[in-house]
C-alpha cells in the first residue's frame, strides 16, 4: 500500500505544477504502474506514446533544448490517471 501512496503523491505533484514537469517524472509513474497494469511505451516521431491498461496518452518531446514537457501532454497524462482511478481532480 505504501507504493500506491508514493505513486499517487507523484501524480498529485505533477498535476499541481503542470508547467514544470519532465518526461522522467511521467516515466517514473508509468514504470511503477507496471506492477498493477500492463504498460506499453513506444517512441513516435515527436514524442513517446504510453499505454497503461486501456488508456493511451502522448508526451511530446519535440523541444530538444528543454527537458520539460508541454502542459497539454501533462493534461493527457492526468486525464489517463483520472480514468484509471489514480487521481481525483
Amino acid at each position: 500500500m505504501e507504493e500506491a501512496d508514493r505513486i499517487k503523491r507523484a501524480i498529485r505533484d505533477i498535476a499541481q505544477r503542470r508547467e514544470n514537469v519532465t518526461l522522467d517524472e511521467i516515466e517514473w509513474v508509468v514504470n511503477h504502474l507496471k506492477q498493477y497494469y500492463q504498460v506499453g511505451r513506444r517512441t513516435a516521431r515527436h514524442g513517446i506514446l504510453f499505454r497503461v491498461r486501456d488508456q493511451r496518452f502522448m508526451v511530446n518531446t519535440h523541444n530538444p533544448g528543454s527537458k520539460q514537457v508541454k502542459p497539454y501532454s501533462v493534461d493527457a497524462f492526468i486525464d489517463a490517471m483520472i480514468e484509471l482511478g489514480w487521481y481525483e481532480d
